[in-house]
């Protein structure tokens, strides 16, 4: 696939057309620039909150801020996306920019490391309780290993969808995107990107649960099965964020199920688009309300008042 495209304005208006745009495509763009920027804001925030204060510096907080990192960097491209859509939809053209697919290439990716990341968290609980004595794969330099393997493998398996063009310009949508039909192509993107690890952290979850019962039915010390039953805690509230984004995104689901017989809605992908952002949101709404110590972080800070000092006038 040819990748240099012209980043001349004047060509690019000049090869523009103008089109007919619905009358809901501007608040949809809006509510999507909105939610991109808010979900920014917070994963933004969280990850300050945790370079800055030195608690947090464990394995489980690098590994939720691994999750707010790709789906910062998720967001990011959500935004460029809704903002390169609302001023084509403004000018009533279409025309494909100059990072269109560049753009469409980061949000895959990080949209992978994102499900990734849940099952790093899975992995990391269930080696805690079933491997309690096995230091080297509870180390931080094991665990920062396969963060780097999981944004690796996120960025490099996408790099075939570049080289072949498989990632074209949607013009009803205003998108660069990999088209929603029957295909080996996007078959091995929902595979890799996102089957593989949300069913790999529910089978986590369920042998953890089975584990824990079994462990709960034989005579333990207390400490070990309150441990166990804490981390089972934790990986069932990583279930419970990937079922919130699977609810959210349903209407994706639907529209890639329609895609293997018929061909989509017209406006498939802002529709989708309006949904995912709707999601990353409340994930990240999620992770900050079922990470205590982020809420106890935070509440200190607002709390915290400067000392004013009043001058003595004589």
């Amino acid at each position: 696939m040819n990748l240099s495209y012209s980043i001349d304005p004047i060509e690019i208006v000049r090869n523009s057309k103008l089109i007919p745009i619905e009358s809901w495509f501007i608040p949809v763009d809006i509510l999507l620039i909105v939610f991109s920027i808010l979900s920014i804001l917070i994963s933004g925030c969280i990850l300050l909150i945790m370079v800055f204060d030195k608690t947090f510096y464990t394995i489980p907080m690098m590994l939720t801020g691994n999750l707010c990192l790709s789906a910062l960097m998720f967001s990011c491209g959500l935004l460029s996306y809704s903002i390169f859509t609302l001023k084509n939809d403004l000018k009533q053209i279409e025309s494909e920019d100059s990072y269109c697919v560049i753009r469409s290439f980061i949000t895959y990716s990080s949209g992978t490391t994102m499900d990734y990341s849940y099952l790093l968290q899975s992995i990391y609980r269930y080696i805690i309780v079933v491997y309690p004595n096995n230091f080297l794969l509870q180390s931080f330099r094991f665990q920062f290993l396969l963060i780097c393997l999981t944004w690796l493998g996120g960025y490099v398996y996408l790099i075939p969808y570049l080289s072949t063009g498989q990632i074209i310009y949607n013009v009803d949508n205003q998108i660069c995107q990999v088209p929603l039909r029957l295909s080996f192509s996007l078959m091995f993107m929902l595979l890799y990107g996102y089957i593989i690890p949300m069913l790999l952290v529910l089978f986590i979850y369920l042998k953890l649960f089975l584990y824990v019962k079994e462990m709960s039915e034989h005579v333990i010390p207390i400490n070990t099965l309150v441990r166990a039953r804490k981390q089972l805690k934790m990986v069932r509230r990583t279930v419970i964020l990937i079922i919130l984004g699977m609810t959210v995104c349903f209407p994706y689901t639907i529209f890639i199920v329609i895609s293997f017989f018929i061909s989509p809605p017209k406006y498939h992908l802002r529709i989708c688009y309006l949904f995912i952002n709707v999601s990353v949101l409340l994930v990240m709404i999620a992770v900050f309300q079922f990470t205590e110590s982020l809420k106890t972080s935070s509440m200190k800070k607002l709390k915290r008042r400067p000392n004013i000092v009043i001058p003595w006038i004589a």
